[in-house]
């Protein structure tokens, strides 16, 4: 289903000169020069969303030399430039640099974060100073955080969570990475030089990106990874430093940002809504308290040691809060409104080590709390000697190397090159002990389904960031939606040193919306599938066996779920999400016209805009949502934002969850036709969330829609008013549209 390796050259200059123009409709599409109305009306797309197969425009019609080709990319096959697999090491992610605060009475004082700035300290508001706003902007002056202004966007509990570690980041096109932290001497890193510079590319021997081709958190790989711990709030300020002319794209993207903390339990003006972005000049500061749920109405007097943060004596320091809620692997990427897929695509994201006394970060610490997970011991917690973040994606460029992207493909792109922390098919160097692997799927619309080359056994001990209340052994995970994160433990003390072992990929896809057939780990591995991104695409080299005794376990009690039968419900809630959707609103900021929409309470299947509200469940209740896949030719994976919910049934029963699903989510997966019911209750803090398909292409064209938990005190208005975001500064307007069903 994709061009093959032997395709004739004849039909690859076909292919070329079908992405050049197809290019130029890109670029006049994600500047805004025309709009998808605009291509329906001359017959180039279809309705469903489509690139109608036009001789000369698309890879996808055939020709003389090719019959009925049909290429998920979109494009000619990408040029390895003679690259084979597994030639060059995988590199960890690059730890970002934590700066302590020095807190005041109520206000920030001057920072050591942000010396010799004055104007630019954090604020509870927004920071309003103004600023000259470039021409091309529109002109004037604007504020310099883009943050929605004036209480109602204030950061909540500010006080009770005052942030004590700065984070600063940018946004900025490719360039060399001449401060790589990995965290991990190069021992334990495959021998990676780190003071030597990393070149912004996918392998040693492909092209540099270029700055517009490739933007990422400091313009650098590899990705980055955010460290924190419990009740350590974290001021996260991001830099948009990208291109100001928003013509100045590479061909897809745009220059505005919103950046979401994925799983994070915070007010939702910290949770990268998907209306509150900010432009290039301006930045946003995102406050993380970090926090166990229910910190305000459980265990209060803090006497479970089990709820808490390690300190830096190696102790425990005991929180209020659940311990239940524990979490551990989040992860964080741009979520700008109807762009999320191309911005992502484009290298906006990271991953977040969450610790706490439960998931130390410290397999050596032995006092009855701590679980001894695979770490490493010679810090009090976050220790990475063994602890992996792996961030998966399937990438394609073109002629010249450089990331490209169909935007044109509404059912899902998918590239033909697979790619682990963003570089091309790596090696990674092990001891013979246990390691812990947090597996991200950063794709914008591929599932990954992992196994051992060997068929040999991975512990799953957490997905999307919780840990599970028990260890699931398996020989083949199970398939990896957009967004879903699995902690694995591999034992390489079954090996020999000079062994190698392989991740196989065994989901086949044919195109974005949903896999077509997971393989077995024999066909995987035989090379039959056109799917060049099924079969070996990670090797693990046993290299040694471990210079000090693995002290780590997998215990056979991880994290019990919270229990919630005895918290009335307040609501029931069922959410459809398929195909044919309509568009009741107008506003040119807020609402998008595309093929994919969302059903509310058997409504019509609407089309995403911020503005609407489509459920406002209150503050401090508990209620059932059902997740329905409105058809059986496509899979989704949903995402609700901010709180965490437990599986009560799949396809109406509970013997239909698995056990790797009845820890606590925050991705749930139809699968084709089904259904998945949940409870959540709603805590702590409030304001405007979202819920969509992590099909992030889903997700952009159009299914997303916004909710709110309301009557939480403070400055909270029940609807809350809407952000417009501008250059020149936030204003708000009243929801286009409130469903009758959305407050209850």
């Amino acid at each position: 289903m994709y061009l093959p390796p032997n395709v004739s050259k004849a039909r690859l200059r076909e292919a070329e000169n079908a992405r050049r123009n197809l290019a130029e409709l890109v670029k006049a599409y994600s500047q805004g020069e025309v709009t998808r109305r605009d291509f329906i009306k001359w017959g180039l797309v279809t309705t469903g969303g489509l690139l109608v197969p036009i001789h000369g425009l698309s890879p996808f019609t055939s020709s003389a030399y090719a019959d009925d080709f049909n290429v998920p990319t979109g494009l000619p096959p990408s040029p390895l430039f003679g690259v084979q697999a597994f030639t060059q090491p995988m590199p960890r992610f690059d730890v970002l640099p934590r700066k302590a605060y020095t807190p005041g009475k109520g206000v920030m004082n001057p920072l050591p974060a942000f010396p010799g700035r004055p104007g630019f300290d954090p604020t509870e508001q927004a920071n309003t100073t103004q600023q000259p706003v470039p021409a091309v902007l529109g002109g004037r002056t604007g504020p310099i955080e883009g943050r929605p202004p004036g209480p109602i966007w204030a950061h909540q509990q500010w006080h009770d969570f005052f942030p004590t570690v700065a984070v600063e980041v940018t946004q900025e096109g490719a360039k060399a990475n001449t401060l790589y932290n990995p965290g991990v001497p190069s021992s334990l890193n495959s021998g990676i030089d780190p003071t030597a510079a990393l070149r912004p590319r996918f392998h040693p021997g492909l092209p540099d990106q270029g700055p517009l081709a490739l933007w990422t958190f400091n313009g650098t790989l590899p990705p980055k990874l955010l460290i924190g711990r419990y009740h350590e709030s974290i001021l996260f300020r991001h830099h948009n430093r990208l291109p100001v002319d928003p013509t100045q794209n590479g061909g897809f993207g745009i220059h505005t940002l919103s950046t979401h903390e994925h799983n994070g339990h915070h007010g939702a003006e910290n949770d990268g809504f998907t209306g509150a972005f900010f432009f290039p000049g301006q930045f946003y500061d995102y406050h993380y308290p970090i926090c166990h749920g229910g910190y305000f109405s459980f265990n209060l007097e803090a006497t479970d040691s089990r709820c808490g943060s390690p300190n830096d004596a190696g102790g425990i320091d005991k929180l209020a809060g659940d311990f239940r809620e524990t979490m551990s692997t989040h992860w964080f990427h741009d979520h700008m409104f109807s762009f999320t897929a191309q911005n992502v695509y484009k290298g906006n994201a990271g991953m977040f080590n969450i610790y706490s006394s439960l998931d130390r970060g410290n397999e050596e610490i032995n006092d009855g709390v701590n679980l001894r997970l695979p770490s490493g011991r010679d810090k009090s917690f976050g220790n990475l000697d063994f602890d992996v973040n792996l961030m998966l994606a399937d990438k394609a460029w073109d002629g010249d190397g450089q990331l490209a992207m169909n935007i044109f493909d509404f059912d899902g792109f998918l590239g033909d090159v697979m790619t682990v922390n963003l570089v091309y098919k790596p090696y990674f160097e092990v001891e013979r002990r246990k390691y812990r692997f947090r597996i991200l799927n950063g794709a914008v619309a591929r599932f990954f389904k992992i196994a051992l080359s060997d068929a040999s056994p991975l512990i799953m001990i957490a997905n999307d960031g919780n840990l599970l209340p028990s260890p699931v052994v398996l020989t083949e995970l199970d398939e990896l939606g957009i967004a879903e994160r699995y902690d694995i433990v591999i034992d390489f003390s079954r090996y020999r040193v000079g062994d190698k072992v392989w991740m196989v990929n065994l989901a086949e896809h044919e195109n974005g919306r949903k896999p077509h057939e997971d393989l077995s780990l024999r066909e995987a591995l035989s090379g039959i599938s056109s799917d060049p991104c099924v079969g070996k695409f990670f090797e693990f080299r046993i290299v040694r066996d471990p210079a000090r005794p693995d002290v780590s376990r997998v215990p056979a009690v991880l994290c019990p779920n919270p229990d919630l039968s005895r918290i009335p419900v307040a609501a029931k809630r069922i959410f459809e999400f398929g195909r044919g959707a309509k568009q009741t609103t107008s506003d040119p900021v807020s609402s998008f016209f595309g093929p994919w929409g969302i059903k509310t309470n058997g409504r019509d299947m609407l089309a995403a805009d911020f503005g609407r509200i489509s459920a406002a469940p209150r503050f401090g209740t508990r209620e059932i949502w059902t997740l329905r896949n409105g058809g059986g030719g496509w899979d989704h994976p949903i995402h609700i934002h901010f709180e965490e919910g437990q599986i009560l049934a799949r396809d109406g029963k509970l013997s239909n969850v698995p056990a790797w699903e009845r820890g606590r989510k925050d991705v749930y997966r139809l699968r084709p036709g089904g259904s998945v019911t949940i409870t959540m209750q709603f805590r702590d803090f409030g304001g405007m969330f979202m819920e969509h398909c992590h099909n992030t292409t889903h997700e952009d064209n159009a299914m997303l829609l916004r909710w709110e938990i309301n009557d939480a005190g403070g400055a909270f208005l029940r609807p809350l008013p809407t952000p417009m975001p501008t250059p020149q500064g936030v204003t708000f307007v009243d929801p286009t549209d409130i469903l009758s069903t959305a407050f209850r």
